[in-house]
């Protein structure tokens, strides 16, 4: 156009700029920019408010800011162009502060944009008091019918923790009403309240009352199905997937890679992997972290030079499961050099995950000492995950004097947390301090710690059955209970030597007994006889497996010549013939 001599006007402009910001590209931006003060375009509204909306999805805040400022005239487009900036650049707090100066001044009437706009804020920064104000003025203007503000507001309960109110807009809209939108965020909202499995149910609802799914609407359930390691529901949604054509789509492919493994299914992650054409960073990744998860850290480590190799950033998260493995692998020096590459090649800040993980591979090689120096050389404070860290390896190596610091430290920090004293109590066990030991579990009553009754879950033809210690609810508890003694029999013969530091009952006498009625144990019974001969034996639990069930595992595995696999709170633990893929670290 200007080639041919035709000079643009600020129709143009107003056209162009937004071409500029859909691609982020700043540098033509800057060019038409230049050329907008040439023509003398600068005080028309509209390519001002252009220009801020540039700025502000070019990442440049600064320059949005300085434009929106020198603007001689303002309308509701500059102002909703200055507050979605703040929202997409992460400014909430800047966002609530523009909002604010807007309603207080009576500068404009707010549209659907800008009320969209401070909620989504409100919700990020958990502003719920203002998120109610808002909903006031809504009510007031008589905004609240309109389907963008409502999945707004319906979001932001949801995301401050007031569920019920969220609930009660979502069924204040009819069943017509309801757009895709509407279903997608009420089944976050789910997934906020850890309601997973009525998160899934809202997927087949909204299907049913004829409408298509979204990426957003499969990502959701699939990470609802992630969470209750419900494997037969994510290959019901995996089908859905492939007949709605979203099988290609990245963000739905990162999200089956780790809802497969998180169901206890590393191969099916890897085939979903493969099958991507397009990878991205968000897919190594998904795929890495799956990998650490189960406990195969040499593949990490070649998935992550690949990724490298092909060009792709790393993320804070990658580095995260890349330090993990190095951990679990005993790659010290691979470790320190990933470590030190994150900022001077990557430009990324080591967080506190980075440095409880470096303080984990210390620990695991026992170097304990290096351990303490490390962190007293961090640049930031250590948090509970990095003295979580040091004092899981003084308790794997019986260092009793750094236990007690540590965990001192970890009392201070999170004094609710029944896990540190347990860990304490058993570094005292072990060095046959038993009244020591008891103390720290005393200590738990007297600041009213309580530990979270252990459970443990395995679903056969569809039916998820729970076991808790002790447990005698289910129909076939005789059964069980005879394969128990078979099991006991069996690994006996092998040389398994009960580990009684686990038991659960305090009474010398009884605590052999006691270890077998652990959940895992009586889960793994049921499994043995439920499920078809050779099949892999899938079991979670909601605390971390303890020592002596991981040596039955381990032998039965062996023994039986079967597949299994434990989800406890922290790992997948594959155990076949004999070892486990946690080298018996966790």
């Amino acid at each position: 156009m200007r080639t041919a001599g035709v000079y643009p006007n600020h129709f143009t402009f107003s056209a162009v700029l937004p071409a500029c910001a859909a691609t982020s590209l700043l540098l033509h931006g800057q060019q038409m920019h230049c050329l907008i003060s040439k023509h003398g375009y600068e005080g028309y509204v509209f390519v001002g408010s252009a220009l801020v909306d540039m700025y502000a999805k070019c990442r440049d805040m600064c320059m949005a800011e300085k434009v929106f400022v020198g603007l001689p005239e303002r309308n509701v487009v500059s102002w909703n162009s200055i507050i979605v900036g703040c929202l997409l650049n992460g400014l909430h707090v800047k966002a609530l502060f523009l909002f604010k100066e807007v309603i207080r001044e009576a500068l404009f009437r707010p549209d659907q944009v800008s009320f969209s706009s401070v909620l989504s804020a409100s919700a990020n920064v958990g502003a719920l008091e203002f998120g109610k104000q808002v909903h006031g003025v809504l009510v007031k203007q008589g905004l609240l019918t309109l389907s963008y503000v409502k999945n707004s507001l319906m979001d932001m309960y949801f995301k401050c923790g007031l569920f019920d109110e969220g609930a009660l807009l979502f069924n204040s809209i009819g069943i017509e009403g309801r757009d895709v939108t509407a279903w997608n965020v009420m089944s976050m909202g789910c997934v906020y309240n850890e309601n997973f499995e009525e998160a899934c149910n809202y997927l087949w609802i909204m299907k049913r009352t004829g409408l298509s799914p979204d990426e957003a609407s499969y990502s959701t359930a699939l990470h609802a199905s992630a969470h209750l390691a419900a494997l037969d529901q994510g290959t019901l949604i995996h089908n859905q997937i492939i007949k709605s054509g979203f099988s290609k789509n990245t963000c739905i492919a990162s999200s089956l890679i780790t809802m497969y493994a998180k169901c206890g299914s590393l191969d099916d992650s890897c085939r979903v992997f493969e099958e991507i054409e397009n990878l991205n960073v968000v897919c190594w990744t998904a795929l890495i972290a799956a990998c650490q998860q189960h406990g195969n850290g040499s593949h990490v480590i070649e998935l992550f030079e690949k990724m490298l190799a092909d060009g792709l950033k790393p993320k804070y998260i990658t580095f995260v499961c890349v330090l993990s493995a190095c951990g679990h692998t005993g790659r010290i020096e691979e470790g320190h050099a990933y470590f030190n590459s994150m900022e001077k090649m990557h430009g990324i800040i080591p967080g506190h995950e980075h440095y409880a993980c470096m303080v984990d591979l210390l620990g695991r090689s026992g170097q304990l000492d290096e351990a303490r120096k490390f962190i007293a050389q961090m640049p930031i404070k250590p948090n509970a995950s990095v003295w979580g860290a040091l004092l899981g390896a003084c308790s794997n190596y019986g260092n009793l004097e750094m236990g007690i610091e540590v965990a001192g430290r970890l009392f201070e920090l999170e004094p609710n947390n029944p896990g540190n004293y347990v860990l304490l109590s058993n570094i005292y066990a072990q060095k046959g301090k038993l009244e020591e030991a008891n103390q720290v579990r005393r200590l738990m009553g007297v600041n009213r710690v309580r530990k979270e009754p252990g459970c443990s879950w395995i679903d056969v033809k569809n039916k998820t059955f729970l076991f808790t210690v002790h447990d005698k609810s289910h129909t076939r508890t005789d059964e069980i209970y005879e394969m128990l003694k078979k099991v006991k029999e069996l690994v006996k013969n092998k040389g398994y030597v009960p580990q009684k530091r686990f038991a659960i009952n305090s009474a010398e006498e009884f605590k052999e007994e006691s270890l077998w009625y652990h959940s895992e144990k009586i889960a793994l019974a049921f499994g043995l006889l439920a499920l078809p001969a050779g099949a892999p034996i899938r079991i979670k639990k909601n605390l971390r497996t303890c020592g002596d069930c991981h040596t039955v595992m381990k032998l039965v595995s062996e023994i039986l010549k079967r597949e299994i696999i434990v989800r406890d709170v922290n790992r997948f633990h594959h155990f076949r013939n004999g070892l486990c893929s946690c080298r018996d670290y966790w």
